[in-house]
């Protein structure tokens, strides 16, 4: 039995499913570009086209399931925010 206050921790890899699932239908990938840092794109399954990619997140090869929670949060945020270009509108 785990002691009382542990914290589960997942691998890049197994954070990344998490987040795959979190966004499915849209398609979601990351890699890591430096040591502590990701980058992560949002993409049409469809068609593979990028809908959004955000670099520089702050992450680790080990996370708590808080941080994966503060990684899709900080993507939904620049979705959110993201424009469409006039051409996507139409």
């Amino acid at each position: 039995m785990k002691p009382i206050g542990t914290v589960d921790k997942f691998s890049f890899l197994n954070a990344c499913q998490l987040m795959r699932w979190h966004f499915h239908p849209i398609g979601f990938e990351a890699t890591m570009d430096a040591p502590k840092s990701m980058v992560a794109r949002l993409f049409d399954r469809a068609t593979g086209e990028t809908m959004i990619a955000i670099a520089g997140i702050p992450c680790a090869t080990s996370m708590s399931t808080g941080e994966v929670a503060r990684i899709i949060q900080a993507v939904e945020d620049e979705l959110e925010s993201f424009v469409p270009p006039m051409a996507w509108q139409a």
